[in-house]
């Protein structure tokens, strides 16, 4: 299974629509899970033309995906579990406050806010922050991710966009 991970799209705040590099790198994804800071529900819209989505909101998203969207969510992905959540606070606090929302139940925690791309192994989880697509603030490049998933094993890559 090819899962595509996105986060902090802010559109239309820092782009006025979803980077084509970014859709065609989608392609293919049996699933897209965005982790919030989506702000309008037309990304969501152009998403799902590619594959399902699943999204949580964040911190910046509209009044309309704040009522629609949870702050957090565990799906199964064949055999294993996905923690996803936009995540607050300090950069530096995020990954361990990210990590005590969810018991040791899942496999992968998913997480945005800080737009910095991060694809750690910590114990037997997997912290994965896609970055980024539209806005490199907090990190030297825009990027998003796929996470391969075959069975109970399963591996996370971030790919850059643009040059």
């Amino acid at each position: 299974m090819r899962i595509g991970v996105i986060s902090d799209t802010h559109i239309p705040v820092t782009a006025p629509e979803l980077p084509g590099e970014l859709l065609s790198g989608l392609a293919g994804c049996d699933l897209i899970l965005h982790a919030g800071d989506i702000i309008e529900s037309s990304v969501l819209d152009s998403l799902r033309s590619v594959a399902p989505v699943t999204a949580v909101r964040g911190n910046m998203d509209s009044l309309e995906l704040r009522e629609k969207l949870p702050d957090k969510i565990i799906i199964e992905a064949e055999d294993v579990h996905i923690g996803m959540i936009h995540g607050s606070g300090l950069h530096s606090r995020v990954i361990s406050s990210v990590s005590e929302e969810f018991d040791k139940q899942v496999d992968i925690v998913v997480f945005g806010h800080t737009h910095t791309p991060l694809n750690e192994k910590r114990g037997n989880v997997l912290f994965f922050n896609p970055g980024s697509p539209t806005d490199k603030i907090f990190a030297p490049y825009r990027s998003f991710g796929i996470i391969a998933v075959n069975g109970r094993s399963f591996s996370g890559e971030i790919i850059k966009i643009g040059g």
